[in-house]
């Protein structure tokens, strides 16, 4: 696959996700330099444990995003529990609590298509492991405004159905097992091409 400028990497995970992002983030050896902004649909009450969860891989900072916070690169954000994480024009994270999409919030598809929006074909998404379609929309806006989508094999996922659409839905999408995304992932990150 060609490498190019590559802005940030958006990655949308449900149902065994947590799984597969640490599949792919075992293979980045060295400090990656690129934003990673993850959702990943968790219940809507509680505490994120996820930044701790992935604390210790290669990157600058791992936490969740915050509204009007500007992205900046080798972090790994995640989308708080309850709000949706849209991404703006001038860099910046910005929360939402409407209402669910795909009966998800965060909705994979708005931090997509929002990603898009901002980010045109420096984009990389990544679809992984889930029992709904949500994400199958913003892979497709990804992939049509000439970004990279990366799909999970939908059987090496621990559930199916959103890979499936995925693919359904971005006739771009390359599919490839957690760790061959984290293998492509590592050279990219490493390489002059990454983070402006």
């Amino acid at each position: 696959m060609k490498v190019r400028n590559v802005s940030a990497v958006v990655i949308g995970a449900s149902t065994g996700g947590i799984e597969a992002l640490q599949q792919i983030f075992r293979c980045i050896e060295n400090e990656f330099t690129l934003a990673v902004i993850v959702v990943i649909h968790l219940p809507p009450s509680g505490k994120s444990m996820l930044p701790s969860l992935f604390e210790g891989y290669s990157f600058k900072r791992v936490k969740e995003a915050e509204d009007k916070e500007k992205i900046e690169a080798g972090t790994l954000y995640f989308a708080p529990h309850n709000y949706h994480l849209l991404i703006e024009s001038d860099s910046t994270f910005s929360l939402s609590s409407d209402e669910p999409v795909s009966f998800a919030r965060p909705s994979i598809d708005v931090l997509f298509e929002s990603a898009t929006d901002a980010f045109g074909d420096q984009l990389i998404g990544i679809l992984l492991s889930g029992a709904n379609e949500d994400g199958a929309k913003g892979a497709h806006a990804i992939g049509k405004a000439g970004g990279i989508v990366l799909i999970q094999e939908p059987s090496s996922a621990v559930a199916s159905a959103m890979p499936l659409a995925g693919a359904a839905a971005c006739a771009e999408a390359k599919q490839m097992s957690p760790a061959v995304i984290g293998s492509y992932l590592n050279k990219l990150g490493g390489s002059a091409y990454a983070a402006k």
